[in-house]
């Protein structure tokens, strides 16, 4: 893929045909809330579809049930062991990076403002958490996975945000182009991969190049699973780079909403780590992952444990080696991070599952005008903008 302002300009007049169709349909024949309702009891991929269910919705499902058929199993099994292996610092990567990131792009921070609600930031870090896991069981495809019906579900939700705004008239088409359209969702994939992946690598986290690319396949199955146009992804993290960085270039910049967002990401995390003294740590991590200049404007808040957080990577690497010299230490490892990473969910989601629902309305006040060998160490691709 050739990755220029042109064709990327063109990726902002395109959304999601099959999704948009279904959206609208619902919502035209009033039946966006039974849909809803039924799907509520749609939670696991193979499980038979309620009765009542809109013939419309009801196509839609059977139509997007299965992943794509170029899909190559044994490189998703590379990226589910990479993910084990690394379980704990993807999500560290998700929440102080990947996030962060959207936050920055300002019509995507109002984009998030106006579908979740700008009261509940754990609803969407959970789905978020929530999503990455299921993709990462044995059995994300298979019968009874739960990743299938909550990508056919966030797909519906995307559609739903764009018929929103472009019938109420929320949302300057000619100057944004469509609401969630390609451009973003490609870049949303990169935030997701290639970002968490840099994140890594700013962390000290050694990783070898077959499972940082096998990681972002998996995300490349995620985007084609999400409905984004694959003639128009990058196809590694070569052409993944060249596409992130002249999108952040053509778009990041400070926002009323991406501060808001970041206030809330600090405030809840703030109230997931135990007590105050590690409060600090949250808006360090976030500077140290997504640099000075995006955290002024998103205005993180600067604190001695700034200078501190540069250590991570060093104590990363002494844990890494207990890992790589004792098999009882590797198990042990993951096993902590496997467990860390369940503890946030469950802080996050209350114990709750996260049913994607599609909103009937937005936001009243909104406006726009094995594990993996480390014997390879993986690089980042350089940057391509300047």
């Amino acid at each position: 893929m050739t990755c220029t302002e042109a064709s990327m300009a063109a990726l902002r007049h395109v959304g999601d045909e099959l999704a948009d169709a279904t959206v609208a349909a619902l919502f035209e024949r009033g039946e966006a809330g039974t849909f809803n309702t039924l799907m509520r009891y749609v939670s696991t991929a193979g499980a038979p579809l309620p009765e009542g269910l809109p013939d419309v919705a009801r196509e839609y499902l059977e139509s997007t049930r299965v992943p794509p058929a170029w899909v190559d199993w044994e490189v998703m099994e590379k990226a589910r062991l990479f993910f084990i292996d690394n379980n704990v610092h993807i999500s560290t990567a998700l929440s102080f990076a990947a996030m962060p990131a959207c936050y920055v792009v300002p019509h995507v921070a109002k984009l998030l403002s106006a579908s979740h609600g700008l009261k509940y930031p754990s609803k969407r870090m959970a789905e978020t958490g929530q999503f990455t896991v299921y993709l990462m069981q044995p059995d994300a495809f298979e019968t009874g996975s739960r990743f299938i019906p909550a990508a056919q579900k966030v797909r519906l939700l995307h559609a739903s945000i764009r018929h929103h705004l472009t019938r109420e008239n929320r949302w300057d088409a000619d100057a944004l182009g469509t609401p969630i359209c390609q451009e973003d969702m490609i870049g949303g994939q990169m935030f997701f991969s290639l970002l968490v992946l840099d994140s890594l690598h700013r962390l000290g986290i050694h990783m070898s190049a077959e499972g940082a690319e096998a990681y972002y396949y998996a995300w490349r199955v995620v985007g084609a699973m999400l409905g984004v146009d694959q003639d128009a992804v990058p196809q590694d993290l070569d052409e993944a780079r060249r596409f992130l960085d002249r999108y952040m270039v053509r778009h990041m910049g400070p926002s009323a909403e991406g501060v808001h967002l970041t206030r809330q990401l600090i405030d809840l995390y703030e109230e997931v780590v135990p007590g105050t003294l590690f409060d600090p740590l949250v808006p360090a991590l976030i500077r140290h992952l997504v640099g000075d200049t995006c955290a002024d404007w998103l205005a993180v808040p600067r604190t001695p444990w700034d200078t501190v957080v540069r250590a991570v990577p060093h104590l990363l690497g002494v844990l890494e080696t207990i890992e790589d010299r004792s098999p009882l230490g590797a198990w042990a490892l993951d096993r902590l991070g496997h467990l860390t990473t369940v503890l946030e969910l469950s802080s996050l989601t209350r114990g709750r599952v996260m049913h994607y629902a599609i909103p009937e309305h937005l936001k009243k006040d909104y406006g726009v005008s094995s594990a993996v060998s480390r014997t390879r160490p993986w690089t980042p691709p350089a940057a391509t903008v300047s």
